[in-house]
């Protein structure tokens, strides 16, 4: 029996692509919907029906009826956020608990790992990375030191292990000189959430999904945050603590890379960024400012305000070579219909050296070059086709496909489901 492929869609730049409306709209070409790493640090906001979500830890794939969505091992789970955004979801209407299933491997995000996340970026200084404080990195060092709590513990013994678990977090505690804090009505929410998670199907996912492949079920794998804050790959060391990159959705899901099919790379027509870390075409005048303001340009989970910049080429090359990126999908093309000049950035000036080529460090005398491309000045919120695309913003799609090697398959032309246009190229 040929087993079915796996498609992936990541997102190409510093996260905030755009990937959850995305899932959401390519969803009912597959059976099963898997994120593959990351963890409640990373909202994916969808639009559809009058009706707006933010998901931090369950699949975007939620929506469309019947679908199995996985939670996989790379995903780190924390109990009480996943039980407030389920049961917001079950609220308003979508069942969960016969459909959502959630690997026995994912990493527990403990309340102690949150305070955890605090201490150390604040022992930082100057330096911080711009954590969002969820306990995202203390509880991947858990796991690489093999000291993780996982979502099986719960069954065996969970009382015991716990306990050892925070004793160790709070002696890291007193050494960092960090005692001012109090859990108390955390840690009950917490434990609240454990019981929550009970009642959901807790399986050995990578068994799972690899019998739906042999079964013939085709599977999107949902990646979280962007390429460009891999933990190997990115700008290091302002990045995240997971693999965000398409070779995460194998070690984050069990499955092999011979099974990998389409790999969609999702990008936004400009650049953002939330946190701190190099942005090389980073805007600091209006033009920024503008593309904030149009573009809604503040992060799902923390609200912050992300900062923006022209498309940059040289990463998006890099980060569809580390990829092996098949498709391009190209959100919030709608951001650009009043700019009367497009930039995009084509190459970086270093030392008065020119290179398309991403360098090893990004931090500090980087150049951007840019080719400056005429604006289409053309409100595209409305249109429906291809057909109807202006003459400019053609030219600017073709432009970039030429430069990225790679085809424009999908554009977004606004937050809603509806508000998307797959091109001929799709192939699904």
């Amino acid at each position: 029996m040929k087993t079915a492929k796996v498609d992936v869609l990541l997102g190409l730049q510093w996260g905030d692509e755009g990937k959850g409306k995305v899932v959401d709209v390519l969803t009912p070409h597959y059976d099963v919907v898997a994120r593959f790493q990351g963890g409640p640090n990373a909202g994916h906001t969808l639009e559809f029906e009058g009706q707006k979500y933010v998901l931090r830890s369950i699949p975007s794939g939620i929506f469309q009826g019947g679908k199995v969505n996985v939670i996989g091992n790379g995903v780190v789970l924390a109990p009480d956020l996943f039980m407030e955004e389920a049961k917001a979801l079950e609220q308003s209407g979508h069942e969960l608990k016969s459909r959502l299933h959630i690997s026995k491997k994912a990493h527990l995000i403990m309340p102690t790992h949150r305070i955890l996340d605090a201490a150390l970026e604040a022992a930082k200084g100057r330096s911080k990375v711009g954590t969002t404080g969820k306990g995202i990195g203390p509880t991947y060092t858990d796991k690489i030191s093999r000291n993780g709590l996982r979502v099986g513990d719960i069954f065996e013994d969970f009382e015991t292990k716990y306990a050892e678990h925070k004793a160790r977090h709070e002696q890291m505690l007193r050494n960092l000189n960090y005692t001012n804090y109090d859990i108390t009505e955390v840690e009950k929410k917490w434990m609240n959430g454990i019981e929550y998670l009970r009642k959901f199907p807790i399986v050995d996912s990578e068994h799972e999904i690899n019998k739906l492949l042999r079964d013939g079920k085709s599977v999107l794998c949902e990646g979280a945050q962007g390429t460009m804050l891999d933990v190997d790959f990115g700008s290091y060391p302002f990045v995240t603590s997971s693999n965000t990159i398409c070779a995460g959705a194998c070690t984050g899901l069990g499955i092999g890379p011979n099974k990998i099919g389409h790999v969609f790379g999702i990008m936004k027509a400009y650049c953002t960024r939330v946190g701190a870390g190099p942005f090389p075409t980073e805007l600091f005048d209006e033009t920024g400012n503008e593309m904030r303001r149009i573009g809604h340009e503040f992060g799902a989970v923390t609200g912050r305000e992300r900062r923006c910049g022209w498309i940059d080429l040289v990463a998006l090359r890099y980060a569809i070579m580390v990829n092996g990126v098949t498709n391009l999908i190209m959100m919030k093309s709608d951001v650009l219909d009043t700019f009367s000049t497009i930039k995009a950035c084509v190459a970086y000036r270093k030392d008065g050296v020119e290179t398309r080529d991403f360098p090893y460090n990004i931090t500090s005398g980087i150049e951007p070059v840019y080719k400056e491309l005429r604006g289409w000045q053309t409100d595209m919120t409305k249109m429906t086709s291809p057909s109807q695309f202006p003459v400019a913003f053609n030219e600017y799609v073709h432009f970039l496909e030429e430069q990225l090697e790679t085809p424009i398959s999908i554009i977004s032309i606004g937050p809603d489901r509806e508000q998307t246009i797959m091109l001929d190229n799709m192939n699904l």
